[in-house]
């Protein structure tokens, strides 16, 4: 920006003094006086006028390249600034996500504290109602009398270290099921399978029909045989001194010594003979004579089965199905009964330990923890 120079005052024009008017060049003529000073005060603010303007124009040059030096300056500045509010806006956007992040994590762990801040009542009585019901169906569908007892009585328990009266009603629902499970009759299933274990155990030590074989008998002792003289003298004295003797010629005597020996000796052969036939022949009644041919692997399988059917029969037992035990039970006995030497003592152990196994009593009818289960949960449900 630039000043417009003031215009100096018009100059009057400067007569020469040959020119004047000798009338008017008298000094003392105020009015030239006055023209005078007043050129001389124009003329010196001509020059203030000048000064005042080239100050000024300097002034406005050096403000005008401080004003660009600065330009560039808040340029660098901008670009700085422009640079700095991406971080910024980078790290607030950073800052924001963990924020939420944060906040989450906040709502997360105050519904945390809330869940275990619940009431310890309602957690024990949520636990309760859990074993009771695990207790009940175990009962059902096993016959555990004694889980559902233990179970029962550690509920009563937990119930009775709280020390509530509001419990009482649970309690006394408690306590009638626990008494309605020690009047039931007692039933020993691990007994009564162990029995079937053993029997189990015994099916390859038991003999099959088609196993037997021939019974040696004792052979009754041979009868003593006389006592023979070994030699006799040819001729015997006819009497003795002072003694009447009977003569006997050396030669009878001899013959009869023979003659014992040959009846002894086919004593002894018939004897042994008649045994030796005895043994050949043997009269025996079996109601089925297939099972005298059965072959080696059809003996095997034949064991095999009435097992299979002894573990069937356990599983019926532990899962109280009597209807299947005692079909089961039955069909080993007939299988016993029809592939095994009854006579031996082991089958008759079996069939006496199989007769006791089938005379367990199963139908007994278990009770529900239903009034139980229906105390809690009636707790629980009031408000």
């Amino acid at each position: 920006m630039t000043a417009n120079p003031v215009e100096p005052a018009a100059r009057q024009p400067i007569i020469p003094a040959s020119q004047e008017n000798p009338k008017s060049m008298a000094w003392g003529n105020p009015a030239y006086l006055a023209s005078g000073v007043l050129a001389v005060l124009l003329a010196v603010n001509w020059w203030s006028s000048q000064n005042q303007i080239a100050s000024l124009r300097e002034e406005v040059a050096r403000r005008l390249l401080s004003a660009d030096t600065n330009s560039s300056e808040t340029k660098v500045l901008a670009r700085n600034v422009q640079e700095t509010t991406k971080e910024v806006q980078s790290k607030v956007i950073l800052l924001e996500g963990k924020q939420s992040e944060a906040q989450s994590q906040q709502l997360a762990l105050e519904q945390l504290y809330q869940d275990l801040s619940r009431n310890r009542d309602d957690w024990a009585l949520a636990e309760i109602e859990q074993v009771l019901a695990t207790a009940s169906q175990q009962l059902q569908l096993a016959g555990n009398v004694q889980g559902a007892l233990i179970a029962l009585q550690n509920a009563d328990g937990r119930l009775a270290k709280s020390e509530k009266p509001q419990f009482i009603s649970i309690r006394r629902a408690i306590a009638k099921d626990i008494e309605r499970l020690k009047s039931l009759p007692a039933l020993d299933l691990p007994g009564v399978a162990l029995r079937l274990d053993s029997v189990i155990a015994q099916i390859d030590h038991i003999p099959l029909w088609a196993d037997e074989k021939s019974v040696v008998s004792a052979t009754p002792p041979k009868a003593p045989l006389r006592v023979l003289p070994k030699s006799l003298p040819k001729s015997l004295p006819k009497s003795l001194p002072g003694t009447k003797t009977v003569t006997q010629p050396a030669e009878e005597i001899e013959e009869n010594t023979w003659s014992m020996r040959l009846q002894d000796a086919w004593q002894s052969f018939s004897s042994e003979m008649w045994n030796e036939v005895r043994q050949l022949i043997r009269v025996r009644n079996v109601e089925t004579p297939d099972v005298l041919l059965l072959s080696p692997t059809q003996s095997y399988f034949a064991r095999e089965n009435l097992k299979l059917r002894l573990l069937n029969a356990r599983l019926a037992l532990l899962s109280r199905n009597e209807n299947i035990f005692r079909s089961d039970m039955i069909a080993a006995q007939d299988a016993i009964a029809k592939y095994f030497d009854t006579r031996a003592k082991q089958t008759q152990t079996v069939q006496a330990l199989l007769r006791q196994v089938q005379g367990s009593n199963l139908s007994i009818e278990m009770p529900t923890l239903a009034e139980s289960l229906n105390a809690v949960r009636n707790y629980k449900v009031k408000p």
